[in-house]
């Protein structure tokens, strides 16, 4: 009797289709699997959603081949994706997209493997003699294989008894070794040695918070979300290492996420030289692996060899069997939220699978999203405090340069404090970090004559000058251009470079400092696989006095001879039209400010501003992060903004700036017509950035109480709204970008 399966097939719609499962196949398909099946004239991909005993579809076809061997999906990874297909406006295909590494999903990639030599028989002294009289470098392979003692790949042999591999396949065939294939991971970090580090001794705040993660660990029920508000340098990272090792102890797993892939290669430096007395596997999950290696780390953890897993936000959906606890360091960070389909917040995303687990989530963070510090007031979120840094030392000193009085209406990057306080660092052997968010030489080209900027010809930005490769690049959709000599308008020659980037902070800095080791870490400079490990590591070991970078150096790194820190400017991201800037800039002079006075000497921050009165700044400055919280909640409650209220942002894009705009008012019109009461619908309007990758993009916004009732009056619309065939709809729920 057959049985049938129901396959979604990979971009084929949300359409599920019926196939027969062969009789040969039957032990091998299950909900989760991932199967070759025929549409039409093709073979496609597509992931087996149940099976069925039966089915009332005529003519099925037979499923043609069943991928990875076992289900690649877990049953509760599952039901995410279809929570997340609901919720986040989206198909079930594009959710269940997210579950697999591209890698995996595809089957691009399969196990390496090696050939590995052992001997069949034990091999004297004369038996060598007598086969080096013949052939002496059989001897020499003969050799290696028996000092080796065990299975060793020919490829090392070969290198040690300097012959070639059709050596070794001679004494095969002579019945002296034996010649066999084996899996190999591959490891990215295989050639890095990890010393084996021991728990360290706890302060009494940081022992009150273990205390508070071990009772949600021994929960009978899912516990409530530990939202872990530490100050910079206060120790969160001890406190990880300490919970995942009492639930290592129970048998269970562990999922750590980070928000960088820039904070990964310290994180699990910490993790492996902690694990590695305990002879545990760390699995490392993100973007930046070479395709084999995602292949294998992913492997490792369905497979259950790895128990702990370090990721960004897409190692949300690691297929660990039974997690017994889920970190989220640095939770406020916007780069958990996806700004594609699925536009999913790994955050939320986290804490929606610890409760289906049954496990104990903590959030870490100095500096806690306005949206969880009103779920610890509603009681949702438990709070755990460590307002002191550990070894009691102190938070560093934030001096408010005021570049109005300081530059005299003129441009610089550094103002004379900030200058004096480098030399003295350098005069002391300490170190240096500088912090301006934004990468390039300068911000625009202008013609002083016309007025003339060189702008994208494909966005509504100015162009970015990059000196090093001589060209104008724009940072939304990657156009680049050569750098004019003269302006294209007017033909002037005298076209200048204004603003500041990273580049010329950095070109700044070595020509004041010229005896100064100097290093940037930005998306330019960072390009190449390993150049994160290796900056940070030279850093740490003192070989750089003075790093330069964008965002990817402002929090979570710990380097105790940073005593200088050292924001270009801090009003960067002040004044652009998002409710969430203000927010935003004051967790990032926060965690910038965090880097310094981690060690034994105290640190100081100078924060270069234009508006150095603004709230963001000042509280900053006192480290006040409840007096900002304060003053941003009832700001936010007056205008009924989120936390106050949910919100879905709907953005129309076409090539055609009038369909855009007619859609959307097209869009909003169907809308008010199907959304209860309760819900606000804003008028169409160009979004912020209004031409984006060659796309006009007008926009409205959702606010009420309910996300899924505002998520399905969107989707009610959606289906039934017929589009152009240049014309796209996104809906964004919970968007932290209105841009």
């Amino acid at each position: 009797m057959p049985s049938f399966a129901r396959v979604l097939p990979d971009k084929a719609g949300d359409r599920a289709l019926d196939y027969i499962i062969p009789p040969h196949m039957a032990e091998m398909v299950a909900p989760g699997s991932r199967v070759k099946v025929p549409l039409r004239a093709r073979l496609l991909q597509g992931t087996v959603l149940e099976v069925l005993e039966d089915s009332d579809v005529p003519g099925l076809k037979e499923i043609h081949e069943v991928m990875g061997g076992q289900p690649l999906i877990l049953p509760k990874l599952f039901e995410l994706a279809r929570w997340i297909s609901d919720y986040y406006c989206c198909s079930l295909e594009a959710a269940m997209s997210c579950l697999l590494p591209q890698v995996v999903r595809q089957a691009q990639v399969s196990a390496k493997k090696r050939n590995f030599a052992r001997a069949l028989r034990e091999i004297t002294d004369d038996d060598l003699e007598k086969l080096a009289a013949k052939a002496p470098r059989q001897a020499d392979a003969l050799n290696a294989v028996q000092q080796a003692g065990k299975p060793t790949a020919i490829t090392e042999l070969c290198q040690t008894a300097g012959v070639s591999e059709g050596v070794f396949r001679t004494l095969e065939e002579k019945g002296w070794i034996a010649i066999e294939q084996e899996e190999v991971a591959r490891d990215p970090h295989a050639g890095d040695t990890f010393i084996p580090t021991q728990d360290l001794e706890l302060n009494e705040e940081q022992a009150l918070a273990l205390e508070a993660v071990k009772v949600a660990i021994a929960s009978p029920t899912p516990p409530r979300p530990i939202l872990l508000f530490g100050v910079t340098g206060s120790g969160k990272t001890e406190i990880y290492l300490q919970s995942i090792k009492a639930v290592l102890a129970q048998g269970r797993s562990a999922l750590v996420l980070v928000p960088e892939i820039s904070l990964t290669p310290q994180t699990v430096e910490r993790f492996k030289a902690r694990f590695a007395a305990l002879q545990q596997e760390v699995a490392v999950l993100h973007s930046h692996l070479a395709a084999g290696e995602r292949h294998d780390e992913w492997y490792k953890v369905r497979s259950g060899k790895a128990k702990i897993v370090i990721g960004a936000r897409s190692a949300v959906f690691a297929p660990l069997e039974s997690p017994g606890i889920i970190i989220v360091d640095e939770e406020h960070e916007s780069s958990y939220k996806q700004e594609e389909t699925p536009r999913y917040n790994a955050r939320d995303v986290a804490v929606l699978r610890a409760q289906r687990e049954g496990c104990p989530i903590v959030l870490g963070s100095a500096t806690p999203s306005i949206e969880s510090w009103h779920n610890v007031q509603n009681g949702k979120y438990q709070l755990v405090r460590l307002a002191q840094r550990v070894d009691d030392r102190k938070m560093p000193v934030i001096r408010i340069v005021d570049m109005r009085k300081t530059t005299k209406g003129g441009e610089s990057a550094f103002s004379p404090p900030l200058v004096t306080a480098i030399e003295s660092r350098l005069k002391k052997g300490e170190q240096t970090i500088l912090f301006l968010n934004r990468r390039g030489f300068s911000t625009t080209m202008l013609c002083e004559v016309c007025g003339h900027v060189c702008e994208c010809p494909n966005c509504s930005v100015a162009l970015t000058y990059h000196r090093d490769a001589s060209q104008l690049a724009c940072h939304i959709c990657g156009h680049t251009e050569r750098a004019p000599k003269v302006c294209p308008e007017c033909r002037d020659p005298g076209i200048r470079h204004a603003g500041i980037g990273t580049q010329k902070v950095e070109d700044i800095v070595r020509k004041i400092f010229p005896k100064a080791r100097i290093a940037r870490m930005d998306a330019d400079a960072m390009s190449r696989k390993d150049a994160y490990r290796l900056t940070l590591g030279a850093f740490k070991k003192g070989e750089i006095d003075i790093l330069v970078g964008t965002q990817m150096i402002a929090k979570g790194l710990h380097f105790p001879n940073v005593t200088l820190v050292g924001i270009i400017n801090a009003d960067l991201g002040l004044h652009v039209p998002d409710f969430r800037a203000g927010e935003r800039t004051f967790q990032l002079l926060t965690q910038v400010a965090g880097r310094a006075g981690r060690g034994e000497m105290e640190g100081e921050v100078l924060v270069q501003s234009y508006t150095p009165t603004s709230p963001s700044i000042q509280f900053a400055r006192h480290h006040d992060f409840e007096g900002f919280v304060e003053q941003e909640m009832e700001f936010r409650e007056r205008f009924h903004f989120p936390p106050f209220s949910r919100m879905v942002l709907v953005t129309v894009r076409s090539e055609s700036r009038e369909k855009a705009e007619f859609t959307t008012q097209t869009f909003v019109r169907r809308l008010r017509e199907v959304t209860p009461e309760g819900i606000a619908v804003s008028e169409a309007t160009p979004a912020p950035l209004e031409k984006a990758k060659g796309y006009y993009r007008f926009q409205t916004a959702l606010r009420g109480t309910s996300t899924r009732a505002m998520s399905r009056a969107v989707q009610t619309v959606l289906h039934a709204l017929p589009l152009p065939e240049d014309v796209f709809i996104v809906a964004d729920v919970d968007p932290v970008q209105l841009m």
